[in-house]
């Protein structure tokens, strides 16, 4: 196994005093801030050792299997919101209603794992009604953001040959918009209902929940003829959890905690370039 610790800025006095609780037998700089520690001792308590010390150092960590590349992979499936870009695009279309407020609070709660999705989407939409549909291309071109390393990450990836796959809870106004500019290979997500140029506060078709998601990697999986453990899935809220668990490899991506908990890879404090460092 070998050790990966990286962060924004990183001094190598810090990266040899966490990493010897591995006691790793080399140490190597593989970037400007990131550090690949080869051949260490692995075992629950060295994990929660370094766990913690990370942290506490504002460094990001993963354990890797010695000799992984990227190539073993063949698909990257994404979340939208908070993981491929920096806003929850229901929240800003609610600022423009002014209610900003109720509706983050839900969404909150939601990503947690504390609200079942399906219900928390019904109550946020519903309080879009009546909201004029321009708001929604106001959000894209005025608050949509990529999250960083997110275009490094995925030139990195289709060089790879790996297929990406943009799968979100969010709405497809945003995705299909996204899947174009990034050139993506595939998008699911939920429809919002529009009517004489308003939103309804309705979703068109069944609702994008967690086992949605789930069942769009499955399918895309069939489709292009990919096993499931070659599918890297990233995302950071608890209806992210079921796409994460049946994939090869599971990213959160400055997640709620109990998504950082259940994933392969916590990304806290790097950008999403970062997953580019765990492979040789």
């Amino acid at each position: 196994m070998n050790l990966i610790l990286q962060g924004l800025h990183t001094q190598r006095g810090v990266i040899e005093q966490i990493a010897q609780l591995a006691r790793p037998r080399l140490i190597i700089a593989i970037g400007d801030h990131a550090y690949r520690c080869q051949d260490i001792s692995y075992n629950d308590e060295v994990k929660a050792q370094i766990d913690v010390a990370a942290w506490a150092a504002e460094l990001d960590y993963a354990f890797v299997e010695h000799r992984r590349t990227l190539s073993d992979f063949r698909l990257l499936a994404m979340d939208m919101d908070s993981t491929l870009i920096t806003i929850e695009c229901i929240d800003e279309i609610a600022d423009m209603h002014g209610l900003k407020p109720q509706v983050a609070t839900i969404t909150e709660a939601a990503m947690r794992g504390e609200i079942e999705f399906t219900e928390s989407l019904t109550r946020r939409v519903a309080l879009l009604a009546g909201l004029d549909a321009s708001a929604l291309e106001k959000v894209y071109d005025e608050r949509l953001q990529f999250s960083p390393g997110a275009k490094k990450m995925l030139d990195a990836v289709k060089a790879a040959g790996i297929k990406t796959l943009l799968v979100s809870g969010g709405f497809s106004f945003f995705t299909d918009r996204i899947r174009r500019e990034l050139d993506l290979d595939f998008s699911h997500s939920n429809c919002l209902e529009i009517s004489n140029g308003k939103l309804t506060g309705r979703i068109v078709g069944d609702i994008v929940d967690a086992g949605g998601k789930a069942r769009a990697v499955e399918r895309v999986c069939a489709e292009t003829g990919i096993a499931p453990g070659q599918a890297i899935a990233m995302g950071d809220g608890a209806n992210d959890l079921k796409m994460m668990k049946g994939a090869g490899l599971s990213v959160a991506y400055r997640a709620k905690p109990i998504v950082r908990a259940q994933a392969d890879v916590a990304l806290n404090f790097v950008g999403l370039d970062g997953i580019l460092n765990l492979f040789e």
